[in-house]
C-alpha cells in the first residue's frame, strides 16, 4: 500500500495504549513491508485483538479482496491403527473407542458412491505399519481409474515419510511416483509444532520437524503444491509459534509451494493432555490474524471449520481468513473424536454461501489450486 494511511488508521495506532514497536509493526503493514521474529513474538505477547485483526483484515484483503473460498471435498481416513502415540491424538486406536482399517475395496467403494459434484478428495489418517507407498500408490491409481478429474490431496508429511522408509524409497524418487499415480497435492498435517524439545514430548515418536519440512520442499520441487499446519493451544508459548512460522516462511521464500496454512486448534477430549486447557476463543483469533501478518508470502489463511465450529469460523474471517475449506460431507473424525463442536461435520453448499454472505463476504467456489470454478 502506498500514499497516506486513512485517518480512521492513524487514530488506532496512534492510541497512547500501544508500544512504539506496535507503532511500528502497524506502519510496516500498510507499507507491505516484512515482519521480524522478533515484531512477530510481539504481536503474541502485546497484540491486541483489535488491532491485529485490522493489520490482518489489511493483508487479507490486499491478496484476496472480499472472497471467501470453499470447496466440494471430502475425506477417507483409511484406518487409525498408529505406529505413533502422539500425547494429544484423540485419534489413533491407543486412545480412541474404535479401531478401524479399511480395506482398499472399502475406500474405492466411498470414491463410487461419493456426489459427482465432489472435486476434491482429501485422504489421510494415522501411520499404519503395514502398509508401504506402493499399498497407497496403487490406490491412488484405482480412485483415478473411477473418477479422472478427481483431485487426490492425499498423505501428510509423516505418513509419507513412514511409507517411503518402507519402501526403502528416497523422498524425491517416492513422491514423483505417488505424482504418476495421481498425486495431486500434500496436506498439511503431521507439523504439529516444529520446536525440538516440545516436539519430543508431545509426539517423539513422529518424524522430525526437518523431515517434515524436507518432504514439503521435495514435493514442492516435483511440482506438488501442498499445505502447512500448527497445532497450537497445548504446550507452546509465543516464542514456538513464530518459530514455527518462520520455518514455514523461509521454505515458502525457496519454493512458493504452499497454498494455505491452517491454525489448528488442540482439543482436550479422548487423550492424554485433558488436564490442559483449551486455549480462548481470544486466543483463536490471535493465532489467526498473526499468522497472516507473519506468512506474507502465503497465498492464504484457512479456517478449518470442523476444527473450530461454524461460528467461530465465521468470526475469524474478520482476523485475516480467507478460506472455509469445504463441505466435508461427514467424512472425518479426526476433531469430533477430540471433542469437537461438530460430531458430524457437514455443511451444504448452500449453507457455507449463507454463513460467508452474513460475513458481507463473497463465497467463491475453488478446486484444490485456488482456481475459481463454476458453482454447478
Amino acid at each position: 500500500m502506498t500514499g497516506g494511511e486513512p485517518s480512521h488508521r492513524l487514530a488506532l495506532i496512534d492510541r497512547s495504549a500501544y508500544s512504539s514497536g506496535l507503532k511500528a509493526i502497524a506502519n510496516k503493514v500498510w507499507e507491505g513491508k516484512r515482519i521480524s521474529p522478533a515484531e512477530g513474538l510481539l504481536l503474541f505477547t502485546e497484540g491486541e485483538p483489535g488491532l491485529l485483526g485490522m493489520l490482518a483484515d489489511e493483508i487479507r484483503k490486499r491478496k484476496n479482496g472480499d472472497a471467501v473460498y470453499y470447496i466440494r471435498n471430502f475425506h477417507i481416513e483409511p484406518t487409525n491403527i498408529c505406529i505413533n502415540n502422539c500425547l494429544f491424538c484423540s485419534f489413533s486406536h491407543h486412545h480412541s473407542h474404535i479401531k478401524w482399517e479399511l480395506t482398499e475395496a472399502e475406500m474405492v467403494e466411498k470414491v463410487e458412491k461419493a456426489d459427482h459434484s465432489i472435486r476434491e478428495l482429501h485422504i489421510t489418517g494415522a501411520v499404519h505399519p503395514d502398509r508401504d507407498i506402493f499399498y497407497y500408490g496403487n490406490l491412488l491409481k484405482k480412485i483415478k481409474a473411477i473418477r479422472p478429474g478427481l483431485h487426490l490431496k492425499a498423505y501428510s508429511a509423516v505418513e509419507l515419510d513412514y511409507m517411503l522408509e518402507k519402501s526403502h524409497l528416497g523422498i524425491s524418487e517416492g513422491l514423483a511416483w505417488l505424482k504418476s499415480c495421481g498425486l495431486g497435492s500434500i496436506p498439511g498435517g503431521g507439523a504439529e509444532i516444529f520446536d525440538e524439545t516440545l516436539r519430543k514430548v508431545l509426539c517423539g515418536m513422529k518424524s522430525s520437524a526437518s523431515t517434515w519440512l524436507e518432504i514439503h520442499e521435495n514435493a514442492h520441487l516435483l511440482g506438488i503444491p501442498s499445505n502447512a499446519t500448527i497445532l497450537y493451544g497445548h504446550l507452546e508459548k509465543p516464542e514456538h509459534r513464530i518459530d514455527h512460522l518462520e520455518r514455514l516462511r523461509q521454505l515458502q521464500d525457496r519454493t512458493s509451494g504452499f497454498n494455505a496454512f491452517i491454525p489448528l486448534k488442540f482439543r482436550n477430549s479422548n487423550n492424554r493432555m485433558s488436564d490442559v486447557a483449551e486455549v480462548s476463543v481470544v486466543e483463536d483469533m490471535k493465532m489467526y490474524a498473526i499468522s497472516r501478518i507473519y506468512l506474507d508470502n502465503f497465498p492464504h489463511i484457512k479456517a478449518y471449520w470442523p476444527a473450530v465450529g461454524r461460528k467461530l469460523a465465521q468470526v475469524s474471517l474478520a482476523f485475516g481468513v480467507d478460506d472455509l475449506d469445504g463441505t466435508i460431507h461427514d467424512s472425518t473424525r479426526i476433531y469430533s473424536l477430540a471433542g469437537a463442536e461438530d460430531q458430524n461435520p457437514v455443511m451444504t453448499v448452500s449453507e457455507m454461501k449463507d454463513l460467508i454472505l452474513a460475513s458481507k463476504r463473497i463465497p467463491v467456489e475453488r478446486d484444490s489450486l485456488y482456481q475459481v470454478v463454476s458453482g454447478d
